[in-house]
């Protein structure tokens, strides 16, 4: 039956290739949704209740680090399954953190990402073989800089800034004032010596709230 079928929610900003995990997927799991950046993502699974989320990490307005950690506040039992196109032990440790998660590589998804959902199914970890274990086990205590150096709204702030996104757009993506945006900025700037927006790019790269697979960036520019 459909119903007895696992829910699963794809976040990824890339359409074509989110249609074909549809495709993928439909022959044995039941795909609830697709969204496009990781805001949607924290909103649509609070509302559709899926059983595994297949994330990209690297999404706009939210990476997918941090959406994937915000779902787990509200559906602490949701199975994740992150891809990406980097093969960073850095970004695998950070994603492990989270426990009973899946990292599969964007170019392996054909061939693992099925394993890798189920293995998440029944608890536990998954990480692609083309990271060699011992990559992300030494990766691990350097993982904690994605999320205790900069608070949750700082990270908000620091990946939106880094898109490109006005003032304006992040004041209200985040529900605040315009002024609050600015004093935040500026103090993260002073904090972390940023001089100029091209640092606070290479500094949210650097943090893991882009990357350079999303282009998230350059999708601020005219076509």
């Amino acid at each position: 039956m459909e119903s007895a079928r696992p829910k699963v929610l794809i976040a990824d900003d890339h359409v074509v290739f989110a249609e074909a995990l549809r495709l993928l997927l439909e022959k044995n799991y039941s795909v609830i949704g697709i969204v496009a950046d990781g805001r949607a993502l924290v909103r649509e699974a609070a509302r559709l209740q899926p059983e595994i989320a297949i994330v990209d990490v690297g999404m706009p307005l939210l990476n997918g680090l941090d959406a994937a950690q915000r779902i787990r506040e509200q559906l602490p039992t949701v199975k994740i399954v992150f891809l990406t196109m980097q093969d960073n032990p850095n970004l695998a440790a950070a994603a492990l953190e989270l426990g009973g998660v899946g990292f599969v590589l964007k170019q392996s998804a054909g061939s693992e990402l099925v394993k890798a959902i189920e293995q998440v199914r029944h608890g536990k970890n998954y990480v692609t073989p083309k990271l060699r274990a011992e990559d992300w086990v030494a990766a691990k205590a350097r993982a904690r800089q994605y999320s205790k150096e900069l608070t949750a709204r700082q990270r908000d702030i620091v990946q939106l800034c880094a898109e490109g996104r006005p003032i304006k757009e992040i004041a209200g993506h985040l529900n605040l004032s315009e002024k609050t945006i600015e004093f935040h900025k500026h103090h993260i700037m002073e904090a972390f010596h940023l001089k100029s927006n091209a640092d606070m790019v290479l500094f949210a790269l650097k943090q893991g709230l882009i990357s350079l697979d999303s282009g998230p960036v350059q999708k601020q520019k005219p076509s």
